[in-house]
């Protein structure tokens, strides 16, 4: 941040940023008076500010406010830099240990979250220059770097390097430095193919234990020590598991 901008007040960086980016804005005075997302921000500064200085319960007063006039949920302990643009904004809703940096975009739906596992810093940092596009979810305390995008309904759990472009469920970074990545080892966690594995590992481990048969590997029944019953009962195991593997690859390819 410039000098020049460090001098200005974050209110006014608010309203110079709704006018440049939204191009149906026709002066600051509409803006103040007319724009949810300018009014959240708004009232968010001085929330924020009794917040750091003990008066917690009336800044939580003053969020509450918020959500009910705009739709909008920030909590007040949120560190917003100014410069930044709610545009449309309802349903948007901003953590407790979030931190934005300065230009900013922020559409509709948006969720700026924890995921319920960490204590402490639980919720994204969003760098300078960042467009976050409408119902995406950034989730857990992980860091959106600098001028990078965010496309609509994706939901984003791991770092987003800077100067990218996340779009999907789970988030898979599509481009970098404005060059498509078409093959790229992001490491971001898929539910359906980790259940797979769970189950071609428990497979695995069955039929292994059914050409030795040994009791070692038996699962329901526990006099499954004689041969001939643990068998049985591995073979039944298996055919079990297979055919759930078939009905959640049925409902795979049905929800695509």
């Amino acid at each position: 941040m410039s000098k020049k901008e460090k001098k200005k007040s974050k209110i006014a960086m608010d309203l110079q940023a709704a006018m440049d980016k939204d191009p149906a804005a026709r002066n600051k005075f509409e803006i103040f008076f007319t724009y949810g997302g300018f009014k959240a921000l708004y009232r968010h500064r001085f929330a924020h500010w009794f917040y750091n200085h003990g008066a917690k319960y009336l800044a939580k007063l003053i969020s509450a406010g918020t959500r009910r006039k705009t739709g909008i949920d920030i909590h007040p302990a949120a560190k917003i830099a100014g410069g930044v643009f709610i545009d449309h904004g309802v349903g948007v809703v901003i953590g407790e240990t979030v931190e934005i940096g300065t230009n900013v975009l922020i559409y509709q739906g948006v969720t700026l979250g924890g995921t319920g596992k960490d204590t402490g810093k639980r919720h994204p940092t969003i760098e300078d220059n960042v467009m976050i596009s409408a119902g995406a979810k950034v989730l857990g305390p992980i860091t959106v770097g600098h001028n990078s995008k965010i496309g609509a309904g994706s939901v984003v759990l791991k770092d987003v390097p800077p100067n990218s472009t996340v779009v999907g469920v789970p988030g898979r970074v599509v481009k970098f430095n404005d060059m498509r990545v078409d093959d790229i080892d992001q490491k971001l966690p898929d539910p359906i193919l980790e259940e797979f594995a769970r189950l071609n590992k428990r497979i695995a481990a069955l039929e292994d234990a059914l050409k030795v048969k040994s009791c070692k590997y038996s699962i329901t029944m526990q006099n499954a020590c004689d041969d001939d019953k643990g068998a049985t009962v591995i073979e039944e195991e298996i055919v079990e598991l297979k055919h759930e593997i078939d009905e959640n690859k049925e409902k795979l390819h049905s929800d695509k």
